[in-house]
């Protein structure tokens, strides 16, 4: 793990801010601090969930046929949430892929009701409503007003289409639309278990 100077270097270097478990709640409050700004939501990569896709009997309405989350991931997904709380976050709506470790994150948060939002469902396996699905996300982001506050959680392969940015398991971007109507990442926050 880094440490002190070097830590904070790197950081600045690669544009991203991870937090170590051992993280102050100064560091994760400060970057959760840019979601009080008008149009910026969270979008989220369900928690750790062992594995990459789903395997060859996989079922929307069968969790035991999916990759879920497990101790650890179930573990980061209530340390996101706590973070945020402790920070005073609160979302108007939380809107989650239909995958169950999606929606496991999402309750584990514990920052309101999820609801299910296809628009967020992965399409690793099946790439071709890529676009289709990407274009109704960023014409719901466009819909909000800029007073509503939204945390999404969904894949990597849907955040990836969306910011052209890797994501790492549990990690948030702070999302905005700017005045191009492109999508662009503000801020990031990954909490290890």
């Amino acid at each position: 793990m880094l440490k002190g100077l070097n830590y904070f270097l790197l950081a600045a270097i690669s544009g991203l801010l991870l937090l170590p478990s051992h993280a102050s709640q100064a560091d994760s409050q400060s970057v959760l601090e840019l979601l009080h700004q008008p149009g910026v939501h969270a979008i989220m990569r369900h928690a750790i969930a062992p594995g990459t896709g789903d395997p060859s009997t996989f079922a929307l309405d069968d969790c035991t046929t999916q990759r879920n989350l497990d101790g650890r991931g179930r573990a980061q997904a209530q340390a996101i949430g706590e973070a945020f709380r402790d920070a005073g976050i609160a979302f108007d709506r939380v809107l989650t892929s239909q995958w169950c470790r999606c929606r496991e994150t999402a309750q584990l948060l514990e920052l309101g009701e999820p609801a299910d939002f296809p628009a967020l469902n992965s399409f690793f396996q099946d790439r071709s409503t890529r676009d289709q699905q990407t274009d109704q996300l960023q014409a719901f982001l466009g819909s909000l007003s800029e007073s509503e506050s939204v945390l999404f959680v969904t894949h990597q392969v849907n955040i990836t289409a969306l910011t052209g940015r890797g994501v790492a398991s549990g990690e948030v971007f702070l999302i905005r639309l700017n005045e191009r109507n492109e999508v662009e990442v503000v801020g990031e926050l990954l909490i290890h278990p």
